[in-house]
């Protein structure tokens, strides 16, 4: 019986398997939807107690899945601390505690990140792949993303410190902070409004943000697309030691033989 369990339960290559999964989802999703309807101050004044009943059905339901899981798991430590066992265990949590403090009561959404069973359910191997292929085109990317971070970061301090210099307190930039705030909110392009340059100086450096932003978001996009591209294409291998190398490389990192 819990072999038959086990295989229920954690598999996903049998009828019984998925469509126990399957119903979990469904499950999932409805108690991400009552705790939604319940952040709605209306809803839960008309609903209060249906909702209510609906979250304490759900808790139950979890708790005796997460249970049955470490019960019927041949290695229940390894569940237990893997990936899956910690995202059962948070899923649960939130609705022990809200009790006790209800500004917890909220996170009882984050059920939702279960819905991650999807890709397991119905085998969806190349989205797998993909995600794969695009964690590896940002690691490759790493420095370079980081390089280019630390230069923005530079630059909304020096047009931060710049407009504080040209608008002054006087004009709501009360501090540098303040300014390098501005500064993002400008070059991200969000834009809130909260603070706005007056002076006609402070206008013209506000408008070259503008245009630098869309700039700034165009980079990492780059970076990434050319990593994917590079990961594609492949590398090139050193005829001496066969070691890997960038297609842009002219010498082996390792030998120093000529790869061009």
């Amino acid at each position: 019986m819990r072999d038959k369990l086990n295989e229920i339960i954690f598999g996903t290559s049998t009828r019984a398997g998925r469509n126990f999964d399957l119903v979990l989802l469904v499950f999932i999703l409805l108690s991400v939807f009552a705790v939604m309807v319940e952040s709605v101050p209306n809803w839960r004044l008309k609903f209060g107690n249906v909702l209510h009943m609906a979250e304490l059905v759900f808790t139950a339901i979890f708790t005796l899945e997460y249970i049955t899981r470490i019960i019927v798991s041949k290695k229940p430590l390894r569940y237990i601390l893997s990936f899956w066992g910690l995202i059962d265990l948070i899923s649960i949590l939130p609705s022990f505690i809200s009790p006790f403090v209800s500004s917890y009561a909220s996170l009882r959404a984050i059920r939702a990140f279960r819905l991650l069973r999807i890709f397991r359910i119905l085998n969806l191997s190349k989205f797998t792949r993909e995600a794969w292929s695009l964690s590896q085109s940002l690691k490759a990317s790493y420095y370079k993303i980081m390089v280019f971070f630390f230069f923005v970061i530079m630059l909304m301090v020096f047009t931060g410190t710049l407009m504080y210099v040209i608008e002054g307190g006087r004009n709501g930039f009360n501090s540098i902070p303040e300014s390098i705030y501005w500064a993002i909110t400008t070059t991200t392009t969000v834009g809130y409004g909260d603070i706005t340059p007056v002076t006609p100086l402070g206008k013209l450096l506000a408008s070259v943000m503008m245009l630098t932003g869309y700039a700034i978001i165009a980079v990492p996009t780059g970076l990434i697309s050319a990593g994917a591209v590079s990961r594609q294409l492949g590398n090139k291998h050193c005829q001496k030691c066969n070691a890997k190398n960038e297609l842009n490389a002219r010498y082996c990192n390792q030998c120093g033989e000529s790869i061009a």
